[in-house]
């Protein structure tokens, strides 16, 4: 199983390929890095079979300002979130909005993905950072769900995703 927490940004495992391709560009002009990225949007595409596989889950979690922080254009967006609002309720994927507004036992001070109860990353701007320990996959385990608490699932989910799609100027 796979749980994640988003704060400001659609997860990869859900990003459509032109969402990828503008996070991915951007990334390689803020680090100063030259472009890999039609090689790193065909690798995230690949890694999203996963989705598909009957033994895996995935449970995430998407702060709703991430339906709305957009470094891409108004088009790409409104396809991205019709993405994420077709991949609520699917079989081996749960996702749950944290609204606007929601009371939360615990803040959302960064994203982070757990993997099974073995190991959690965290991407910083400079780096990522594996952290194994037990006390630290518990520590992460306990926000993700104290987060969850809050979340928006099904169709008030798809309702808070169509909103932010809506509020997108196509014109």
């Amino acid at each position: 199983m796979i749980r994640g927490l988003e704060v400001s940004r659609v997860p990869g495992l859900f990003q459509t390929p032109e969402y990828a391709r503008t996070i991915f560009d951007a990334n390689a002009r803020f680090r100063g890095i030259p472009p890999t990225t039609e090689a790193a949007v065909e690798a995230r595409m690949r890694r999203q079979e996963a989705l598909y596989d009957p033994g895996k889950q995935f449970r995430f979690l998407l702060c709703e300002a991430a339906l709305y922080h957009r470094s891409c254009a108004a088009d790409v967006m409104a396809e991205q979130l019709d993405r994420l609002y077709n991949l609520v309720g699917q079989r081996r994927v749960e996702l749950g909005v944290l609204p606007f507004g929601t009371r939360l036992r615990r803040t959302a001070p960064h994203a982070f993905w757990i993997y099974d109860e073995r190991l959690v990353i965290v991407e910083t701007i400079s780096e990522e950072l594996w952290l194994t320990g037990t006390e630290d996959v518990q520590l992460y385990e306990r926000a993700w769900e104290w987060l969850a608490e809050s979340a928006e699932y099904g169709t008030v989910a798809r309702r808070l995703i169509g909103r932010a799609r809506a509020s997108l100027d196509l014109g």
